[in-house]
């Protein structure tokens, strides 16, 4: 089974039996509430704890609803879409939007803490409502934008793309913006509006794209360009299911006094990105050995 589906397999699972816990602490309250009425006459006078327990209850139902609708959704989604299909941007969109109703339950459930009827309070609040949703609209075109994000299929986990002056890895897609990794390690955060008004190019979503690995090799290790080229290409072999061995290729980027800088790159399939991450741990490390016993010699 790909790696990503049993994960998500196993967060499921646990959700599930979060469900049933809450699922039995809901009966248990709903029979304090109405069931009980020993416990019903007790409280029948005090008002605060009445409100409580309506709350709670409130609280637990509508959570229980949306976690049975998530569990459901991605139940479907998880058995309908093949292995190599899976994306964690469906899986962080519904977890996202699940967040969203779960916060507007719990503003609810507060309101009846407090004896407040939510729809009359609503309606003597719309005037402040549609001022509040005037100086927040850009901030909810981001957050509408952001889910729009997760549940396309142009932008994905782990995809390299370029935005604007930035390159990066995308790490997570949040509501308000895209993180990305930069290849120095930076942590770039581009908000999600500027991904639908700006040009974006996704390196891969070709069949396939170059990995490239530039390194300095001094002119003491006695550089055999040939030599290290067959060195590191026999690195690429363990790989070749996923890896294009044939087109990798060493090249000299520049001539500097006492070194020099090198180019090694190689095709690989779209979306193979743990495969990538091997592949340059394999050859930067080949480098390395090859680096050291040049120097030995």
């Amino acid at each position: 089974m790909n790696q990503l589906k049993s994960i998500i397999k196993n967060k499921e699972n646990v959700r599930r039996r979060n469900f049933v816990i809450k699922l039995v602490l809901l009966i248990a309250l709903e029979y304090l509430y109405e069931g009980n009425s020993f416990f019903t006459n007790y409280i029948s006078d005090n008002v605060l704890i009445q409100a409580t327990l309506r709350s709670l209850i409130f609280l637990l139902s509508g959570n229980l609803i949306i976690s049975l609708g998530r569990i459901a959704i991605l139940k479907f989604y998880l058995q309908k879409t093949d292995d190599h299909k899976v994306q964690p941007n469906f899986v962080i969109g519904i977890g996202r939007i699940s967040s969203i109703l779960n916060v507007n339950i719990l503003l609810i459930s507060v309101m009846l803490l407090f004896n407040i009827k939510p729809l009359e309070f609503l309606t003597s609040i719309t005037i402040v409502a549609a001022a509040i949703a005037l100086l927040t609209k850009e901030y909810i075109t981001n957050i509408v934008n952001g889910l729009i994000i997760m549940f396309s299929e142009q932008l994905e986990i782990g995809d390299k793309i370029a935005v604007g002056k930035n390159t990066g890895f995308i790490r997570d897609i949040t509501l308000v913006n895209l993180v990305l990794k930069g290849e120095t390690g930076e942590i770039i955060l581009v908000p999600n509006n500027l991904i639908f008004s700006s040009e974006v190019v996704n390196y891969s979503k070709n069949n396939s794209h170059q990995v490239i690995i530039d390194s300095e090799i001094p002119f003491h290790s006695n550089v055999q360009l040939e030599e290290l080229e067959s060195c590191l290409s026999k690195e690429l072999i363990p790989f070749e299911d996923r890896i294009f061995v044939d087109g990798a290729q060493l090249n000299v980027l520049e001539r500097k006094p006492e070194s020099l800088v090198v180019r090694f790159q190689f095709p690989i399939k779209t979306g193979e990105k743990e495969i990538e991450k091997n592949a340059k741990n394999a050859i930067n490390q080949a480098i390395i050995n090859w680096s050291h016993e040049r120097r030995k010699a």
